[in-house]
């Protein structure tokens, strides 16, 4: 079954100094971490007890260098363009993107109270 329309499929944290906040999370919280190569430097995936990625930690670089520092959802929503435009309409602004994470278009959004977060499709 695909996940319906407004749900939660993902959240990460973007920071400058992603492998000391890594050490922060897995220390307080319990999680473990696992590299993902980005190139010339790794992001985490975060790991709960389980083993089951559930979040990621990545470094503000390249693409990801405007992406502010806090906990951001993902909330999946059928058009990302579409969403946008409703988005931009109604006072709120676009942060970043769209653009391609994988196969799925996304992009970051603040609505007219100045909160933010990720809408995605999943396709």
């Amino acid at each position: 079954m695909s996940n319906p329309i407004g749900a939660l499929l993902w959240n990460d944290l973007t920071v400058e100094n992603a492998t000391e906040v890594k050490d922060f999370y897995t220390s307080v919280i319990g999680w473990t971490a696992t590299e993902q190569a980005m190139g010339d430097y790794n992001d985490y995936n975060i790991h709960n007890a389980t083993g089951e990625v559930i979040a990621g930690i990545c470094h503000a670089r390249g693409v990801n260098k405007n992406i502010p520092p806090q906990w951001l959802l993902y909330i999946k929503v059928k058009n990302v363009e579409e969403s946008l435009k409703n988005c931009t309409s109604l006072g709120g602004t676009i942060i970043d993107g769209p653009r391609m994470m994988g196969k799925n278009n996304f992009a970051i959004i603040k609505d007219p109270a100045g909160a933010i977060l990720a809408i995605i499709e999943d396709n």
